[in-house]
């Protein structure tokens, strides 16, 4: 064990943060030996009664603000091995150089903490650019960020990534966590130093709704833009769903935020830096839930990104396979909402693009007077979903170039002279529902 290559150089001119300091600074390092080793088992087991025997033991020469070099790789591979040797390989704080408040901290070692910074341990030591409040958030905490806090740690402190603790209060216990940085005085909009984000855009991003209603209890901007110029309500509709598991999870979360920023007044149509807007992002995704609450917040519809796209581009250009919703309900919602319809030359690509989702192809056709396809239009459908659909196909296929039915062009008259108000009006017309649900583009699955 005495073999642990783990440089540890004493250097007194040191600031525990990595640069020059004053004299007598607290930075110890030197060759592993048996008490060293020891030393760090017992930091990293919690034993606090280990740690206050070999810190009081004359001649170890260790400190409780000791730095641990891990930055030489073939040094750390060695370390590595030892410790799953010691059956301690549990080590989740991996920076270059760690400290044992840093390591407490991040493990939750309450007792081992307080008796390091009784002994004299800096609480905003950072030899390896995060200080050990930013591990106990960032581990979730909030016992030991109340320890280092109230020894003095700096609440507002940026890492070596420029972000503050309350960025990093995204785990378990991240509300208490933040709840105590807030007490001790951290800045509700601070940002982090590179991204300007506020830790209001964290918590949106991360579908933290409990956080994000302390931060604006605690009187967080809810329009604040990052370096891109993005709003929190943006970072709330910008999330991706990773996995089918998470879609309903994440679509409530992402709904529950959205709701919450604009009822404190957050700008629903605020654009990004690409004049991308929260109706924009959450068409791509599919979230027909949050597209509806923002139309209803009165959103332009038909507003534009720097790339020409309006909503219903993008939600005709999302992965289909991604989508956490039936892609077709985002659709009708923005042509029932005024959306403008897609030029008619497109929409062979549309077919071939969405052909297994036959109601986002029979929503955009009814809004048509009759249907403008190209005669090879049929082969941009594969065999297996023609027949898997042929009902509709069929339908679709025998109104190419023939009129459609007097319903649907009484249908289209209609939404047609009430396109600029289509959904203010369209309910206040005195019709019994299937009337109106058939005015508002209810799905039928063949085309007449």
């Amino acid at each position: 064990m005495n073999s642990l290559c783990a440089r540890l150089v004493e250097d007194p001119d040191k600031d525990p943060r990595g640069g020059p300091g004053p004299r007598g600074g607290p930075i110890v390092t030197r060759t592993a030996s048996g008490p060293t080793l020891e030393f760090w088992r017992a930091v990293l087991l919690g034993d606090v009664a280990s740690v206050s025997r070999l810190l009081a033991s004359p001649g170890s020469g260790l400190s409780p603000d000791v730095v641990f070099d891990t930055s030489d790789p073939e040094r750390w591979r060695e370390f590595r091995f030892n410790i799953r040797a010691l059956r301690l390989w549990s080590l989740t704080y991996v920076e270059e150089l760690t400290t044992p408040i840093h390591v407490a901290a991040n493990r939750g070692h309450e007792q081992v903490l307080q008796l390091l910074l009784n002994r004299g341990a800096q609480p905003d030591a950072a030899p390896g650019g995060r200080t050990a409040l930013h591990e106990a958030c960032l581990s979730g905490h909030p016992a030991c960020a109340r320890l280092l806090l109230v020894a003095g740690a700096d609440p507002d402190i940026p890492d070596q990534d420029g972000r503050r603790p309350l960025h990093l209060c995204q785990g378990p216990d991240a509300l208490h966590c933040a709840e105590l940085l807030l007490r001790f005085g951290a800045s509700v909009d601070g940002r982090s130093e590179e991204g300007e984000e506020t830790p209001l855009h964290v918590a949106a991003r991360g579908g933290l709704v409990e956080l994000a209603a302390l931060l604006l209890r605690k009187g967080a901007c809810p329009d604040a833009r990052d370096a891109e110029g993005r709003t929190p309500l943006l970072a709330a509709c910008s999330v991706s769903f990773l996995s089918p598991t998470e879609v309903e999870e994440a679509t409530s979360r992402c709904l529950h935020l959205c709701h919450l920023l604009l009822s404190v007044g957050a700008d629903a149509d605020a654009a990004d830096h690409d004049r991308q807007r929260p109706l924009h992002l959450a068409c791509r995704r599919g979230n027909v839930a949050v597209a509806e609450l923002l139309l209803s917040q009165g959103v332009s519809v038909n507003a534009m990104d720097y790339g020409g796209h309006t909503a219903l581009h993008w939600a005709l250009q999302g992965p289909p396979a991604a989508l956490p919703c039936s892609p077709e309900q985002v659709v009708r919602a923005l042509l029932n909402h005024g959306a403008v319809r897609i030029w008619p030359g497109a929409l062979p690509k549309v077919l071939e693009r969405w052909c297994e989702f036959p109601r986002i192809i029979e929503v955009l056709m009814n809004t048509y007077s009759f249907v403008k396809l190209p005669g090879e239009a049929e082969d941009l459908i594969p065999p297996e979903v023609l027949k898997k659909h042929q009902d509709f196909y069929s339908s679709l296929f025998a109104l190419v170039g023939r009129p459609r039915c007097l319903k649907h062009l009484s249908r289209h008259a209609l939404r047609s002279r009430l396109a600029g108000c289509l959904s203010q009006a369209l309910p206040q017309l005195p019709l019994p529902p299937s009337l109106l649900g058939y005015l508002q583009l209810d799905f039928e699955d063949i085309l007449y």
